[in-house]
């Protein structure tokens, strides 16, 4: 990276972290950017220059967001000694960060909102696509390990995002110790399913 490239990374941290606290405060809908203007004492031209769009803005946060869990994970993955474990760690990881990150309620406005434009739309695609190859590649390591049965990946690794997804919706209002337990029952039910065995 170059040293003005370093300036531009430098500037758009800068204007997210002043933006990141008006989103929390504010959620994202009553967050104008006539409100980020004022927070930032950047000008409005300076903002569209570096992220073009409000939606920009708050999906740069949310990609940090993504780059922070992933390093959470990456820390303590090795603790988890097989693959059902992991699954397990992963929606213990996933319940907790979604209920004390200071941008889930902001990030439910953004994701249930209006139609987004599509260079935005392209982003949240992309991101969606990190999560299911993040899946694809743990359940293909319990493939690997003889822990679970060989299927369809690609189907298994979409399966267990929405599940994440839609619990991550279901479990707003609920205490944190009843949305670790629903995380953990649907990780139960992702690993073993709910027929009984015919044996």
């Amino acid at each position: 990276m170059n040293k003005k490239q370093l300036q531009t990374e430098q500037t758009k941290k800068k204007l997210a972290d002043a933006s990141k606290a008006l989103f929390v405060q504010k959620g994202y809908k009553a967050t104008s950017i006539e409100d980020i203007v004022a927070a930032t004492g950047s000008s409005k031209g300076n903002i569209y220059y570096h992220f073009k769009s409000k939606e920009g803005l708050f999906l740069y946060l949310i990609d940090e967001w993504d780059r922070e869990w992933e390093e959470s994970w990456a820390a303590k993955e090795h603790l988890y000694r097989t693959s059902t474990e992991k699954i397990y760690g992963l929606a213990e990881q996933l319940v907790m960060d979604d209920m004390n990150h200071p941008l889930t309620k902001a990030a439910d406005e953004f994701f249930t909102g209006e139609k987004k434009e599509n260079d935005i739309e392209e982003r949240i695609s992309l991101m969606f696509e990190r999560h299911i190859q993040f899946n694809k590649q743990m359940i293909e390591q319990g493939i690997e390990s003889g822990e679970f049965k060989a299927d369809n990946v690609d189907n298994l690794a979409l399966i267990l995002e929405s599940t994440i997804v839609g619990l991550s919706q279901m479990s707003r209002g609920m205490e944190p110790d009843q949305a670790l337990a629903l995380y953990r029952q649907a990780a139960s039910v992702f690993l073993h399913g709910i027929a009984k065995d015919k044996a």
